[in-house]
């Protein structure tokens, strides 16, 4: 209800109706649609964080797993679906701050914890060299879907092609790699 009508546009009625539970129920478990609306997008950020930010320990090399999770996180960030949630989010983010903590704190804070980890494993075996794991690691989520998502959530592509996100994802570890990797390999 909340992707196809809006956060303003749907209702508990509504979205009882759709869920086929008595609007009770519904508040039985949430006090308002706010609430309801933060605990739907802190589980599916979390999910997305968690698919997103996977990481096998010593199975592939930085630059492998860099585009893994790169690749992973533009797929999933550039979906209709999400592109819808995000704009829902900073468009109620203003009124109900509590959403956009919710929305924060499971996405994307959660995958910056999970890629500064990662990191911090590779700078104690000797394979990067970073003083500020986690300016890293939100450097380089920042390089690699920046540009893309923005021109999606303002409207200026409906979508992007595959190419075009591996592209993204190849100059963001280009960069990455051009000023973490230690200076005596």
């Amino acid at each position: 209800m909340f992707l196809s009508d809006g956060f303003d546009g749907a209702s508990m009625n509504d979205i009882a109706r759709a869920a086929g539970v008595s609007k009770g129920t519904l508040y039985a478990y949430f006090d308002s649609k706010e609430a309801l609306f933060q605990a739907l997008v802190r589980n599916e950020k979390h999910g997305q964080a968690e698919r997103v930010c996977s990481f096998a320990t010593g199975e592939a090399d930085i630059v492998t797993t860099l585009r893994g999770v790169g690749r992973r996180m533009v797929e999933m960030l550039t979906q209709p679906d999400n592109v819808a949630i995000l704009r829902m989010v900073i468009g109620v983010v203003g009124k109900f701050p509590e959403i956009g903590r919710a929305f924060y704190e499971a996405g994307p804070k959660f995958g910056l914890e999970k890629l500064t980890l990662y990191l911090d494993q590779q700078v104690a075996a000797g394979l990067l060299n970073i003083q500020d794991t986690a300016t890293a690691a939100s450097n380089f989520m920042n390089l690699s879907h920046s540009e893309i998502v923005k021109s999606q959530m303002f409207g200026m592509v409906e979508s992007v092609s595959s190419e075009e996100i591996g592209k993204s994802i190849e100059n963001a570890i280009d960069i990455f790699m051009r000023a973490y990797a230690p200076t005596d390999k």
